[in-house]
């Protein structure tokens, strides 16, 4: 499968050539691939070096001069590294202009390369700022969406993209949780490459499993709805990895309620894949008895987990 990187380089590569307000911001990492691009843009596709606060300073310039910048390197490099320029130079003084930033290898991808390719703080640190967007796509075509949505738009948005990636999208309505299994003992929340894993650690588990690329401004309501209905057991949500909940890349079980109770399931909007899954077969878990006629007709099988899909 193409990498969330390889999309997003091809993708905004593209959309230089269409939208004459964007520019690409590099502090060397992808400058490679963005080799054909800087030689049709030269003005377009700007290569700082290895100077991470120079790269948002850019970006900030750029975007007081009405140009919609889209900075990218490493994610440890791109907020955690120059978050003092992300605090000034991007939210204070350019927040109405706004500013794109993509990041590659979050969280803990990169682990062997050390600390200095670790970025467990990255969500967590936009979180103390105003003003942000915050995408953590599962899928590479989720990551074209956002990117592609973030260009066109305005303000100020984070793309977070990993090496790590779902079978197939699972993004429905752009910006609200999408729900892939439903259940009446509690509500976990999957966030982003996660969902799979998030899947396969539930089967046989009467849980509602919600689905998520979009984590700022989180789809509250539709979390709400999913616990309503009285002795429903709230589940701990696991949001992607390191997303500020103290999840490291294993998804958490809900804890189990005290008496049964039924609950009234989620109102999200059903999602279409594009795909089905493919690769070797995973083990499966049994299913708990009875559980299908705890899901709606037309919302059973909406991952490929539970359809059997391989």
């Amino acid at each position: 499968m193409e990498t969330m990187r390889e999309r997003f380089t091809a993708v905004t590569s593209r959309l230089l050539a269409e939208d004459p307000r964007l520019a690409v911001v590099l502090a060397d990492i992808s400058a490679d691939a963005f080799r054909p691009a800087a030689a049709r843009f030269p003005d377009r596709v700007i290569n700082v070096g290895i100077r991470e606060q120079l790269l948002i300073s850019v970006a900030g310039g750029l975007a007081l001069t009405g140009i919609r910048p889209i900075a990218h390197t490493f994610a440890s490099f791109l907020v955690e590294r120059p978050f003092e320029q992300i605090k000034l130079d991007l939210t204070h003084q350019a927040a109405q202009a706004g500013a794109v930033l993509v990041s590659g290898a979050a969280s803990y991808d990169y682990s062997d390369n050390g600390r200095t390719h670790q970025s467990p703080g990255d969500v967590a640190l936009l979180g103390t700022l105003p003003g942000w967007t915050v995408h953590v796509p599962g899928h590479p075509d989720e990551a074209e969406r956002h990117i592609r949505a973030a260009a066109r738009g305005d303000g100020l948005v984070y793309v977070r993209l990993s090496t790590e990636a779902n079978t197939v999208p699972l993004d429905g309505e752009p910006g609200r949780l999408t729900m892939l299994r439903s259940g009446r003992r509690g509500t976990v929340l999957a966030v982003g490459p996660l969902a799979d894993a998030v899947v396969d650690a539930t089967l046989g588990f009467d849980v509602t499993v919600l689905y998520a690329s979009t984590i700022r401004p989180l789809d509250a309501a539709t979390l709400r709805d999913s616990l309503a209905g009285p002795g429903c057991g709230a589940g701990r949500a696991v949001p992607g990895r390191d997303l500020g909940a103290g999840g490291h890349g294993r998804a958490a079980r809900s804890p189990a309620p005290g008496p049964r109770a039924r609950c009234r399931p989620p109102r999200a909007a059903p999602v279409r894949h594009a795909g089905r899954a493919s690769g070797r077969a995973r083990a499966r878990r049994p299913v708990a008895a009875g559980r299908d006629r705890l899901v709606p007709a037309g919302l059973r099988a909406r991952h490929p987990r539970d359809s059997g899909a391989q």
